[in-house]
Formats: structure tokens, C-alpha cells, sequence
């Protein structure tokens, strides 16, 4: 095997090479014309001779010779121009997204801070725009520790966290994130069709003392990653009749659809479920405070124009809410 394009590499020092050099290369190999690269490029044909004498001597390569109406790359160009193409493609895609963004042409990644409750509200619309408009940007979804969230999106390792977060409003400090309002949620009480209590609690609507005997008999599930609905049922002195504590909220409509365990859960979720045809949504008594769920981001770094235009679209699809 020739080893001339990886020696030709090898001898690079990359601290001390002027990267417009293998713009200006990349663009003769790809014309075969030292003149046709200079115009491409916005620049006089003696600045695209001198940089391409300069890379010759940093390679230590002829790199083209003269051919009938331009020029012939030698094999070592050849093989560098793969290496070099592909890299000034990853380098302009990555600034592109910071600088400009093309929704219908980038293959960005962003990612997300989502509860499994948060994927199943925003995420069924935020990939069906995607699909339209930005179809090969990727996104990955994940949970983090809410101490956490404020330096990974001043890192740069999530884009957006999204969720009903109390522990981002910093008191009396200034907030240490952007946040921008979503949807405006409070707790309610999902049952399956058909329970067996579903009479007694139509009879007991607006008599909280009523309602209150009826949840007495039932059985809740939980999930114990959501502390704010085991705070509801604490509350209303129910902590005592919670039959299932579950890893993850997703898994208890199919339990709620054939059992007679009753869940707390966010009432915009809930009404999706209740759209389908199989469960009854019942309000808890008492005067349960809303809360909301935002869209937080940076408030340390500029967003570049892909998080921009992502940031535009979340609060299209979703500001209505609040």
C-alpha cells in the first residue's frame, strides 16, 4: 500500500496551517483549474498559485502539473482531496448550523431533557413538524438530574430541557436558565371506563366531602420519579392506599385500562387518553395550585442558528399552551 498521502498528512503541523489552503486546494482539484478555484472562491489567480505553492512545499508534493486547459492532480492529491473534501464538509456543516441554518438540508443532532410524561406531550408534534421541515435532523431525548440541567445546557450538552422544573427558579437569585412558558397543567385523576366507582363519584361532583369518602376506597398506582403526584395523594391522606409504585409513567394506562387502580397524573396528558374512549378523567377536590411546564435553555451561551430555529419551532408548536 502507498503510504505518500498519510506521510504527506503526517508532516502537517496543524497549529501552523492556514486552512484556506486546502479550501483553495480542494476547489483546483475539484475544477482541474487553478484560475476557475480562484474565481469560485472570490480571489485573484496569483493568491490561488501562491497557496497552492505553499501546500506544495508543507506536503512536500508536486500536487498537480500541468494539463491541455488546466491542471492534473497526482496521485497523492487524489487521495488527499477524499480526506480533505470530507473534512472541510464536516467543518461547514458544523459552522453552517452555528451560522446560518438550512432546516430541509442539515443533519444536525440536538438534544433534549424530557420526562417520559414530557415525550408523550410534545413529542408526536415536534417529529411531525420535523419530518416536514428539517427532516434529517436527529434528536435525542434523555432524563437528567434536575440540579444538573442548568450546566449541561450551558455546556452545550442539551439544547432544551423542557418540564414543569421548580428547582431552575433560583429564590431571589437570578434564574439560572432561560425559560419561556409551555402549558399551564395541574393533577387529575385518570380511572378506567366503566370503573366501578364511576357512578358514585358523578353523584358526589361538587361535594368535596363526598368525593373525598369515594377516593378513600381506592386503590393508586405511582410513579416514583413524579414526587408531585405522591405529594397530592399525601395530601389528601391517600399515601396509605397507593397499590403500585412504578418505574416509569407510560406503563400505567394499560394497568388503569384492566385494573381498578386510579393514577394522578397531569390533566393534558390525561385528556389524550380520555380523547381515545377508554378512560374517565375525575378532578380532585380541594384547590390543587396549576403549575407550568416551560421551555428552558442557556441563559450563559448564545444560541447558534440552529438552536434558534429549534427554539422558534418548540415555542410555535407549544407557546399556544400556556
Amino acid at each position: 500500500m502507498d503510504n505518500t498521502a498519510a506521510d504527506a498528512f503526517d508532516a502537517l503541523d496543524p497549529t501552523r496551517l492556514d486552512l484556506n489552503l486546502l479550501r483553495v486546494f480542494e476547489a483546483v482539484h475539484r475544477t482541474r483549474s487553478v484560475s476557475r478555484a480562484a474565481e469560485l472562491l472570490g480571489m485573484s489567480q496569483p493568491a490561488a498559485s501562491s497557496a497552492i505553492a505553499r501546500l506544495r512545499r508543507e506536503l512536500r508534493d508536486p500536487l498537480f502539473a500541468r494539463a491541455h486547459h488546466g491542471v492534473r492532480p497526482t496521485p497523492t492529491a487524489d487521495r488527499l482531496a477524499l480526506a480533505v473534501g470530507q473534512a472541510l464538509a464536516l467543518l461547514d456543516d458544523a459552522l453552517g448550523d452555528s451560522l446560518r441554518f438550512e432546516p430541509a438540508r442539515s443533519r444536525r443532532h440536538f438534544r433534549l431533557h424530557l420526562s417520559d410524561i414530557g415525550e408523550a406531550r410534545f413529542l408526536p408534534a415536534l417529529m411531525a413538524d420535523l419530518g416536514q421541515r428539517a427532516p434529517g435532523v436527529t434528536v435525542d431525548c434523555r432524563v437528567v438530574e434536575p440540579e444538573r440541567i442548568a450546566g449541561l445546557l450551558d455546556s452545550g450538552e442539551l439544547d432544551f430541557a423542557f418540564g414543569y422544573l421548580p428547582s431552575l427558579k433560583a429564590g431571589g437569585a437570578a434564574q439560572p436558565t432561560r425559560a419561556w412558558p409551555l402549558v399551564e397543567d395541574h393533577y387529575t385523576l385518570l380511572l378506567r371506563r366503566g370503573h366501578p366507582v364511576q357512578a358514585a363519584l358523578a353523584h358526589a361532583r361538587g361535594d368535596d366531602a363526598a368525593l373525598r369518602e369515594v377516593l378513600a376506597g381506592l386503590g393508586y398506582g405511582v410513579v416514583r420519579s413524579h414526587s408531585e403526584t405522591l405529594a397530592v395523594l399525601h395530601s389528601l391522606d391517600l399515601s396509605g392506599r397507593v397499590r403500585l409504585s412504578a418505574s416509569h409513567f407510560l406503563a400505567l394506562p394499560a394497568i388503569v385500562q384492566r385494573s381498578d387502580l386510579g393514577v394522578v397524573m397531569p390533566a393534558e396528558l390525561a385528556r389524550e387518553w380520555v380523547r381515545a374512549g377508554d378512560f374517565v378523567q375525575q378532578e380532585l377536590p380541594g384547590h390543587w395550585p396549576r403549575f407550568v411546564v416551560s421551555l428552558h435553555a442557556s441563559r450563559r451561551r448564545a444560541p447558534d442558528a440552529a438552536q434558534a430555529w429549534l427554539g422558534e419551532r418548540l415555542r410555535a408548536l407549544f407557546e399556544a399552551g400556556a
